[in-house]
């Protein structure tokens, strides 16, 4: 039996936990929660804020999932992790920026294009959302414009932290076009074998 359980599933924001389990080979157990229920009290054990994700690592209860990611990029090791405190700090400021700067926004796209049924889209959220994004991505662009990744020369959890929320504009063609180094790293995510199963299906 897998040591981590992970509250949440793949269509939940739980699949940015799932993504770097699969990336480090981590056996793992998925556990689905139902949010429209009211949170049992073993859930708010591992988590008292009632939200996903959420993970139970042989004991050790731990929430947010940005935090999840570092930890366990950490933990186990491997070109993943950080190797000195300068790529740690590099890898945590990362991982705060992107969830500052592009998880709203680039949630709004992904809802008002693909995740909401057609009668629930609102066309003018998606450009909105990208005028929103110009200036972060325009940032993320240039950080990506020497090596393709964020910290040193290879995929870290920096990465994969701010590639959870970039993929969401894997169907903004003509957006991507505009920042070149973005698009590549965009590319590069989604063509990750655990990303692809770690995430849902869109569109």
């Amino acid at each position: 039996m897998a040591n981590l359980k992970v509250y949440g599933t793949i269509r939940s924001r739980a699949n940015r936990v799932i993504w770097m389990a699969k990336e480090l080979g981590l056996p793992y157990e998925s556990i689905s929660v139902d949010l429209a229920a009211p949170r049992d009290a073993a859930f708010l054990a591992v988590n008292p804020n009632g939200r996903l994700p959420a993970i139970d690592d042989d004991g050790f209860y731990l929430f947010e999932s940005m935090a999840i990611n570092l930890y366990l990029a950490k933990k186990h090791g491997g070109p993943l992790a950080p190797r000195d405190l300068s790529e740690d700090a590099k890898m945590t400021q990362w991982s705060f920026w992107a969830v500052t700067e592009l998880e709203k926004p680039g949630l709004d796209y992904l809802m008002h294009t693909m995740f909401l049924p057609a009668e629930q889209r609102d066309a003018t959220v998606p450009g909105k959302a990208l005028e929103t994004l110009k200036r972060p991505i325009a940032v993320l662009d240039k950080a990506l414009a020497s090596t393709g990744n964020l910290v040193g020369d290879r995929f870290t959890v920096a990465d994969l932290n701010v590639g959870c929320f970039v993929a969401y504009l894997a169907s903004a063609r003509d957006f991507l076009a505009q920042y070149p180094n973005v698009g590549k790293f965009v590319a590069a995510i989604v063509a990750r074998p655990a990303f692809k199963k770690a995430m849902p299906p869109r569109g």
